[in-house]
């Protein structure tokens, strides 16, 4: 099976790539912008099955459509709801959102084995597409820069689990395990985070839906929630905040 990885974000396509490698799939391309992809689409034989991030650097994804006819099965991914429910109304063969689930993946790649036989020829309309989009495009923040050293490092949002405040400072929390300090206090946060992806469970905690592994009771009806990789200190939805988290994640 001929795979090609569409991600802006190079340690996220890695992951993904290694993640195939478990079903001994191999990614003959990995490719990290709107422009990288449709040069390489108008110069190589199109695969298979696509994995095609929503939202990268240079746009949407889509744009990639209104250049090259693509002939491959696609799996959308996605670090937004709205966005994944979006695509999976298209001609495609699933949607995962981001950080992506082994399980989930296995199950997306049984569902394209299944149906490439009958694959439909997309048919895409791109300024529909467009118009969906839109009202979710407001210019929340779409990265971090955070200094390390003499260097500068560019945190993007989707691979950002959580933010957490601690000694009067504020932190960030990776999905590949690692945490690093901004300047913004989480009251700044608010209104710099999209609040469909992320929510402030308490005074203390940030999360992303993303990064929510499990939901718990907790006591005094209050939630106790476990992240896919962060495991540092209990976070608790505060008991006045359970209601709106509910609406939240519903």
């Amino acid at each position: 099976m001929k795979v090609v990885i569409v991600e802006d974000e190079k340690p996220a396509a890695r992951r993904l790539s290694r993640m195939l490698n478990e079903f001994n799939i191999e990614a003959i391309a990995m490719l990290h912008s709107v422009e990288e992809a449709i040069n390489w689409f108008h110069t190589n034989e199109h695969p298979e099955l696509l994995f095609l991030d929503i939202q990268l650097s240079d746009g949407l994804s889509f744009e990639i459509f209104e250049e090259v006819q693509i002939n491959s099965a696609i799996i959308f991914t996605t670090a937004y709801d709205e966005y994944a429910l979006k695509a999976f109304k298209l001609n495609s063969v699933d949607y995962l959102l981001k950080p992506i689930d082994a399980d989930e993946l296995e199950n997306a790649i049984n569902q394209f084995k299944k149906t490439q036989l009958s694959t439909p020829k997309l048919d895409l309309n791109i300024e529909q597409l467009k118009n969906l989009i839109a009202p979710s495009s407001k210019d929340y923040k779409k990265r971090f820069t955070v200094k390390i050293g003499q260097h500068l490092k560019m945190i993007s949002i989707k691979t950002i689990e959580c933010f957490y405040s601690e000694n009067k400072a504020t932190n960030m929390f990776t999905i590949d395990g690692r945490t690093y300090l901004v300047e913004d206090t989480l009251d700044q946060l608010e209104e710099k985070l999209h609040p469909e992806a992320f929510f402030r469970v308490s005074r203390k905690y940030f999360v992303n839906i993303n990064a929510i592994k499990d939901i718990i009771s907790y006591t005094n009806s209050r939630l106790k929630l476990i992240l896919h990789t962060y495991n540092e200190s209990e976070i608790i939805v505060s008991r006045e905040r359970v209601k709106d988290f509910k609406n939240w994640i519903d």
